[in-house]
């Protein structure tokens, strides 16, 4: 089987797991609990604001979670490198756990983009860091959160680890792209079976 198939192959069956375990909200054998900095302040879920994303509780959100995943090389549940796409880089790879930030469990899913004028499969999976872009993260919050669009939380964050902005300054955490017809979400919104997830259609 040649790498590039089984990149497929791990692909699939990472997206089988992942989707199950959002569905039954179980922890998968031997996954690795991450735990973050606790956030200041409650985090029960609120309804909808005027703000749908890059508010003073995203970031606050997203900053914690950004400590809670920054030892994915170490998750049990992980794809190889295989070919990506726009709006994320020309190759990705995904990782799968479950992270706990201020007591509350969350499924989080883990996209690193990589891309660059010499980057190949083989050049990528032997030196991720050198061709790394960003990390595109969904998580998916409580019931409440955002229930008209499966309550997922979305962040893009930069290679040095701070949380990337749009052409308005504004960060791009929480619910990107929430009533406008593109980001995030309004992509996520069109996978099949709607559980926002690509992976397994």
């Amino acid at each position: 089987m040649c790498a590039d198939a089984f990149g497929k192959s791990i692909l699939i069956a990472l997206a089988v797991i992942a989707s199950a375990l959002l569905v039954s909200n179980l922890f998968g054998p031997g996954a690795i609990q991450t735990s973050a900095e606790p956030l200041q302040g409650p985090m029960a879920e609120e309804p909808l604001s005027e703000e749908p994303f890059g508010g003073a509780d995203d970031v606050r959100f997203a900053e914690s979670l950004g400590l809670a995943i920054v030892d994915r090389e170490e998750w049990p549940m992980q794809s190889a490198v295989s070919e990506g796409g726009s709006p994320h880089g020309a190759f990705v790879k995904l990782y799968y756990n479950t992270v706990r930030i201020a007591g509350e469990n969350y499924h989080v899913i883990v996209k690193d983009n990589y891309g660059g004028e010499d980057a190949t499969l083989e050049a990528v999976a032997s030196d991720p860091d050198g061709f790394f872009g960003a990390a595109t993260v969904m998580v998916q919050r409580g019931e409440g959160y955002d229930p008209q669009d499966g309550n997922w939380f979305y962040v893009k964050y930069l290679p040095d680890g701070s949380i990337d902005l749009n052409a308005m300054g504004v960060p791009l955490a929480g619910r990107v792209g929430k009533g406008a017809d593109s980001g995030c979400l309004p992509c996520h919104r069109a996978a099949e079976g709607e559980d926002y997830l690509f992976t397994n259609d």
